[in-house]
C-alpha cells in the first residue's frame, strides 16, 4: 500500500526482522521494546498476530520508519491493535512527522479491515515538561549512565551506597545470564510477589519466548539468600539503552534488602558494557516506586497513552473509563491475594494473553 508518493506501508514479516532492527538501533527515540523481537516473542507464546508498519522510500528502498503493533482478539470485548502490549510504549518511530502520521493511518485502515473496536498507542512526552505538569501521572523513569560501574557507585548517595552493601553483608549473592534455570527461578519470585500484589501472572513460557527473541540483548538476575531465589528482574537491550520490564523480591526477605542489589547487579552490568541510558519503567509521580527509582537518580518523562476509535478519532479516556471501574479492580485484586499460588498461577496464564497491561 502506498501512502504519499515517495513512501511505501506494509506489514513487517519476519524476513523483515535485520532491516527492522537496522532502524531501531539507530533512531535516537527507539527502546528495547521497539527491537522486532517484541513481536516475535508476542507471537511466539500468546500467538497474537504481529502488524509491525514499515515503511520505505519507494525510490531507494530505505527504510523511513517502523510502527510496531499487535493485533489482540480479547473475548467478549473484541479485537483491538496495541502498540505494544505487556510494556509502557510502543510509539512509531520514523524520519519525518508525515511518515509516522501515514503509519498511523494505516494501523487505523488495519484496524477498519478486522473490525477492531481500539487503537491503542503508548506514546510518552520527547519534550522536556515542567514537573507541575506530572501530578498524579504516569512516567517512565530514565537513569543516565557513566562508563563505568565504578562512577555510577561513586556517583550515589552515601545512603544509596550503604544500602547496597546491606545486602551484601546479609549473605545475599546474586547471578546473571538467560539459563533456564534462571528463567524458573525468576519466575518462582515474580509469580509469588505478583500474587501477593492481586495481579494475574505471566505464562513461564512467555519470559522465555522473550529471552529465545532477544537473545544476547537480554539479561536475567536472580538474588539469592541461602540458595533460595528472592528477589528476580530481566532487562532487554536496544544499542545503548536498556530496560527492565519486570522486578520482583519476596516481601518476606524485604529486611534483606534484595531488591537493592538486584538493580546494582543488572545498573552495573550495564554501565560496564556500553549502555547509556537505563529505563526503570512504569510509576506514578512521586508514589512509592517513583521515589525507589529517584534515589537511584533517575528522571521522569511523562508517558502519554492514547486510543483511537475505528474513526481514528481520540477517544477521551475519561469518557471511556467505566465509574466504580477502580472500587472493581480492587475487590478483585484483594480476593486474588488470598487465591492458592498454584491456582494464580494456571489462572493468571489463562487470562494474562488478554490483559495488555
Amino acid at each position: 500500500m502506498t501512502a504519499h508518493q515517495n513512501t511505501k506501508l506494509r506489514i513487517a514479516s519476519a524476513s523483515d526482522k535485520p532491516l527492522w532492527d537496522a532502524y531501531v538501533s539507530q533512531h535516537k527515540n527507539a527502546s528495547a521494546y521497539h527491537k522486532f523481537a517484541w513481536l516475535e516473542a508476542v507471537k511466539a507464546a500468546y500467538g497474537h498476530s504481529m502488524l509491525g508498519v514499515l515503511a520505505t522510500c519507494a525510490n531507494t528502498e530505505q527504510v523511513v520508519g517502523v510502527f510496531p503493533a499487535v493485533l489482540m482478539n480479547i473475548p467478549l470485548l473484541g479485537k483491538r491493535i496495541c502498540s505494544l502490549p505487556y510494556c509502557d510504549i510502543g510509539y512509531g518511530l520514523a524520519d519525518n512527522d508525515e511518515v509516522l502520521n501515514d503509519m498511523h493511518a494505516f494501523l487505523a485502515a488495519q484496524m477498519r479491515n478486522v473490525t477492531g473496536k481500539k487503537l491503542e498507542i503508548r506514546g510518552v512526552e520527547q519534550t522536556p515538561l515542567d514537573k507541575t505538569q506530572f501530578e498524579n501521572k504516569k512516567v517512565r523513569m530514565l537513569l543516565p549512565l557513566p562508563e563505568s560501574s565504578e562512577t555510577l557507585l561513586s556517583s550515589f548517595k552515601s545512603k544509596l551506597r550503604s544500602q547496597i552493601r546491606k545486602a551484601e553483608k546479609n549473605g545475599l549473592t546474586f547471578e546473571l545470564g538467560t539459563s533456564n534455570v534462571l528463567v524458573s527461578d525468576f519466575y518462582n519470585v515474580y509469580a509469588q510477589n505478583m500474587r501477593d500484589l492481586g495481579s494475574p501472572v505471566h505464562a513461564e513460557k512467555w519470559f522465555k519466548a522473550v529471552i529465545k527473541s532477544y537473545g544476547q540483548s537480554s539479561l536475567i538476575s536472580v538474588v539469592y539468600h541461602d540458595g533460595q531465589p528472592i528477589g528476580g528482574g530481566i532487562i532487554i537491550k536496544s544499542g545503548d539503552n536498556a530496560s527492565i520490564p519486570w522486578a520482583s523480591t519476596l516481601r518476606d526477605f524485604n529486611r534483606l534488602a534484595p531488591n537493592m542489589l538486584l538493580y546494582w547487579s543488572l545498573l552495573s552490568h550495564c554501565a560496564d558494557n556500553g549502555v547509556k541510558v537505563f529505563d526503570f519503567g512504569r510509576s506514578t509521580f512521586e508514589e512509592g516506586t517513583y521515589k525507589f527509582k529517584k534515589q537511584w537518580g533517575a528522571e521522569p518523562q511523562l508517558l502519554n497513552w492514547q486510543s483511537f476509535d475505528k474513526n481514528n478519532e481520540l477517544i477521551d479516556a475519561k469518557s471511556n473509563a467505566e465509574s466504580g471501574s477502580s472500587r472493581v479492580r480492587e475487590i478483585a485484586e484483594n480476593i486474588w491475594r488470598e487465591l492458592p499460588l498454584k491456582f494464580t498461577i494456571v489462572t493468571g496464564s489463562i487470562l494474562r494473553p488478554y490483559i495488555s497491561l
